[in-house]
């Protein structure tokens, strides 16, 4: 007998032929087993799409769509969610992996205390494998809070579609996960934090995350443009943005950072 999926799961892809099998492979590990697996291929130019199509005729619960250009992770994302017949919706990226109990223990929570959105602590690991660090989160996230810095990893996120409706990410290029937190946030107040790791984050070294000018411009894109903030309070929440940033890196680029800001203030 199908089951009907309570959650359903989008995994946009690109080029993800080395890491989509053990994403894929955690996801079918699940203890929870009420879910869909939407992977959106991005027009890639490896064999991810035909990987993908491999694990849908291998189980009915996968499905596997090719965007005809390639458009971006919001694009494809939102390919996922338009498609999605769960009323939760998660995210995993085509590099990430997700412990067994994450659905379990996130969808729970969620249900008993009526949760719009939620979000858990995870593991980082680089390119190969080799862990890095353990990144906490807090119990509660709210719109302010969010601006100041994104707690939420975006394979960590299920929002509940039941509540907030199915809501799509902005489409920008890059940090458009971010805006879609805020948006949300908007319409329930809070996201609720699960402190127990239950995701684990691949950095690479030619990751978006990686490049902190660029991840900057984004962030104050999303300030000026996307939440449409005055130019005194986007340097505020800026100027936190920078600052956390500064404290968690390894190797800082505060100079680079107050740069742009300056510059950026000044084109208004």
């Amino acid at each position: 007998m199908k089951i009907s999926p309570t959650v359903s799961i989008i995994t946009p892809c690109f080029n993800a032929e080395k890491t989509l099998e053990n994403t894929v492979a955690s996801v079918l590990a699940q203890s929870y087993l009420e879910w869909e697996l939407i992977l959106i291929d991005d027009h890639s130019t490896d064999t991810t799409y035909t990987q993908a199509m491999r694990y849908a005729e291998a189980d009915p619960r996968i499905k596997a769509v090719r965007m005809e250009t390639n458009g971006g992770a919001a694009k494809a994302r939102n390919r996922g969610i338009e498609m999605a017949q769960g009323r939760y919706i998660a995210f995993i990226d085509a590099d990430d992996l997700w412990h067994t109990d994450k659905l379990k223990t996130q969808i729970a929570l969620m249900e008993a205390n009526n949760w719009a959105l939620s979000f858990t602590s995870y593991k980082r690991i680089d390119g190969v494998g080799k862990p890095l660090s353990n990144v906490g989160v807090p119990h509660k996230a709210t719109y302010k809070k969010l601006l100041k810095t994104n707690y939420i990893g975006c394979s960590t996120a299920i929002y509940d579609s039941k509540i907030v409706g199915k809501v799509l990410m902005p489409d920008i290029r890059k940090r458009q996960d971010f805006a879609l937190w805020l948006k949300l946030l908007k319409i329930c107040e809070f996201a609720h934090g699960i402190r127990e790791p239950l995701t684990t984050y691949r950095v690479h070294k030619n990751s978006l995350s990686s490049n902190k000018a660029n991840s900057a411009r984004y962030n104050w894109h999303i300030y000026r443009n996307i939440e449409k903030l005055g130019l005194l309070r986007s340097c505020y929440y800026f100027a936190h943005y920078a600052t956390r940033g500064f404290l968690r890196s390894k190797m800082p680029n505060i100079a680079l950072l107050l740069g742009f800001l300056h510059r950026s203030s000044h084109q208004g």
